[in-house]
């Protein structure tokens, strides 16, 4: 039709990401900078912010660096306005600060279970808040919601996070309707078994337990675990794709090891 133009992304898309001072996280804000994206990194450990930083801006690329506690509402609206300010108006935010711990859920206390929920669910509704109005005003923008296959498979001994997890795709699953015909897209990105600092500091016995109870329940068919990097690169792609199309939920699991070939002698 005459006159009619398909909406096109702006040349500058600054993005947000939530939980960057380590592994999925801190792979992200490399690719999304690789990729031409200014990018605001928010965490409690300033210093790894830093140091991502600088290896950022090493690089090429444009990074900002600011506190960010997603459990706390005042946090993110600090971080909010001191994103915007130094970057401009936010375009991408991915939320990926996330909490987890091991643990039988009969033995967890309603207060372990309140923090897990905080972060991994209220803290996502906080960036929803902080970010969202804007893009709806904008009428574009990304939001991005790093889940995990706990939220579709629940895995024992994980406490909270299988629950928290599936909380937060109801939530998008929800928002996804509502934002639609707004220009804002809402998106999953769900990984599996990931290499990352989540569960290092845990006991080694109670990390164990966790791992036996896996293969027990036919969670761990192999023993590949993902790289971080693996992560980004998709939430790279579902951010870089043209508008008018919308990636979402995006699994990502890691291939199992090839097996061994048959011999020349087996007849099969």
């Amino acid at each position: 039709m005459a006159g009619s133009r398909k909406p096109v992304h702006p040349d500058r898309r600054p993005a947000v990401v939530a939980g960057a001072s380590s592994g999925i996280g801190a792979a992200t804000a490399r690719s999304l900078a690789a990729a031409g994206f200014p990018v605001a990194l928010g965490a409690r450990r300033v210093d790894r912010l830093e140091d991502l930083a600088g290896a950022i801006r090493a690089a090429g690329g444009e990074a900002f660096v600011h506190p960010l506690d997603v459990a706390s509402t005042a946090s993110v609206e600090k971080f909010a306005a001191a994103a915007v300010a130094a970057l401009g108006e936010i375009e991408v935010v991915v939320s990926n600060a996330g909490l987890l711990a091991p643990g039988a859920i009969v033995d967890a206390t309603t207060e372990q279970l309140a923090a897990e929920f905080d972060v991994n669910v209220l803290g996502a509704h906080r960036l929803v808040r902080a970010f969202g109005a804007a893009m709806v005003e904008r009428r574009r923008g990304d939001l991005v919601f790093v889940s995990s296959d706990t939220a579709v498979r629940a895995r024992p001994f994980m406490r909270g996070y299988s629950a928290t997890k599936s909380g937060l795709e109801g939530l998008v699953e929800a928002l996804q309707m509502e934002l639609e015909g707004s220009g804002v897209r809402a998106s999953i990105v769900r990984p599996g078994p990931t290499w990352s600092e989540m569960g290092a500091d845990w006991d080694a016995d109670a990390g164990a337990k966790v791992l036996t109870e896996w293969v027990r329940w036919g969670h761990a068919r192999h023993s590949h675990f993902l790289k971080a990097t693996a992560i980004a690169e998709a939430i790279t792609t579902v951010v870089s794709a043209p508008r008018g199309v919308h990636i979402s939920p995006v699994d990502v699991n890691p291939e199992a090891p090839l097996s061994k070939p048959p011999s020349k002698e087996d007849p099969s």
